[in-house]
Formats: C-alpha cells, sequence, structure tokens
C-alpha cells in the first residue's frame, strides 16, 4: 500500500531551529522582554501565535494582544536577516525525492508562515517532487493540535492509515498521534530519542540522511511502493 509523507520543515528537512531561538530572542527583546534561549527552543514546531503566548507565560510576563503582535512583526524582520544561514539537511532533498520516486506523495505540513515557507521552498528547491504544501494559514490551531496534520492528509488524499509524520519536536509527534498519523522522529531539531519517543514517535532516526540510508526498515517503507 502506497501512502503519504508527511514532512515538517525546520529542523527536519533544514537546518534552522537554532537560527529561531536567536531570532526570537531578538524578538522579545526588541520589546523589552528577556526570555531563556532553552523555553523558546522548547516550544519550536509551534506557530508563533502559539509559541510567543506560550514563552512569555513560561517566563512569568503578562503579555497583552499588541505587544504580542509587536514580537511577531519582530520575529518576520530577524527571521528574515538569518534566512541567508540556514541550509539543507543532508540528505533531504534526496529523502523527498526518493519518496516520491517510490509511489507515495511527500506533503510539506509546517507551522512556518508564508513568508518563511517561501523561503525555505526555495531553499529545499524539491518543487517538482512534492504532491502538495500546508502550513499555519491554513489552519486555525497549529502543532501540537492535529488540524495541521488532518489538513495535510486532506491535501494528500489519504487516510490516517495510509501516511507516516516525519518530524523533530515533541509537538509534531504529539499532533501526529491525535490525528492517528505514526510519527518517526529524527534528532536534528535538539530534542531527543526519549522525548520523542515518549510523546508518542514510534521509531527515532538521528537525521533524514541516517532515514534515507536505512529507508526499507523504517516505518516509511509502510506507505512506499517499489522505486520507479
Amino acid at each position: 500500500m502506497t501512502g503519504a509523507v508527511l514532512l515538517d520543515v525546520d529542523g527536519t528537512l533544514v537546518d534552522s531551529n537554532y537560527l529561531q531561538v536567536d531570532a526570537w530572542l531578538r524578538s522579545f527583546a526588541d520589546v523589552g522582554i528577556e526570555v531563556d534561549a532553552w523555553r523558546i527552543h522548547r516550544t519550536l514546531g509551534m506557530a508563533g501565535s502559539q509559541l510567543i503566548p506560550r514563552v512569555a507565560s513560561l517566563s512569568g510576563v503578562e503579555l497583552s494582544s499588541a505587544l504580542a503582535d509587536e514580537v511577531d512583526e519582530a520575529h518576520s524582520r530577524h527571521e528574515a536577516e538569518s534566512a541567508h544561514r540556514m541550509r539543507v539537511f543532508d540528505g533531504a532533498r534526496e529523502l523527498v525525492r526518493e519518496i516520491a520516486a517510490r509511489g507515495a506523495r511527500p506533503v510539506l505540513a509546517t507551522s512556518a508562515s508564508p513568508e518563511q515557507l517561501a523561503r525555505l521552498r526555495e531553499l529545499l528547491d524539491v518543487e517538482d517532487a512534492l504532491y502538495a504544501v500546508t502550513s499555519a494559514q491554513d489552519v486555525e490551531a497549529s502543532k501540537p493540535e492535529p488540524e495541521l496534520v488532518q489538513v495535510a492528509l486532506d491535501a494528500a488524499g489519504v487516510e490516517p492509515s495510509q501516511a507516516v509524520f516525519l518530524g523533530d519536536s515533541v509537538w509534531d509527534a504529539v499532533a501526529a498521534e491525535r490525528a492517528g498519523v505514526p510519527c518517526v522522529g529524527v534528532l536534528s531539531g535538539g530534542v531527543s530519542a526519549h522525548e520523542l519517543t515518549e510523546a508518542g514517535a514510534v521509531e527515532v532516526r538521528t537525521d533524514v540522511a541516517e532515514l534515507l540510508a536505512h529507508l526499507d526498515g523504517s516505518a516509511l517503507a509502510t506507505v512506499l511502493g517499489a522505486r520507479s
């Protein structure tokens, strides 16, 4: 049975998580709020609309909606400034193309903003292999809510049993499990194998290069056909 592979991008296909931490740190600082970098890292995978109030709350800060908007706007600037430092992980492009070559449907399922997503898609350069792309603008609530995964399933035209989610964060694993989709985790986002497994990941790999090298023995094999 062939199906779909739903792919997170930041921290999974693209080495951008720590640039994101820095961009968010600068954004909070711009409005006079000091937060700890590790608290930001723990929330990566959420859309900004969820990340900002969560980080503020964990830091003991009361944040008005106007101030949250200022943080979000500052983040867009800082993120764009550091975009040239992002790089595609080894094996990421090859993995997406291999998924498509085996008859499955690669779908980007990311919490990125439209502007960030455009930069990520240009950097990845796998448009010809993608079946669909979904992002934070397609849902009301991003990860860890399952809506983004469900929208990706609809875009792929498959049932949960015909898909596997690939991500790097606890929120990826939680969202996938809530949607009834098995999640394969990678360590490239900076989250431990234990935490990913505890959150619901059925398998954990070091990164996409290792996953590609052992594709036939991975959970992704259940939705892949033979290579054309």
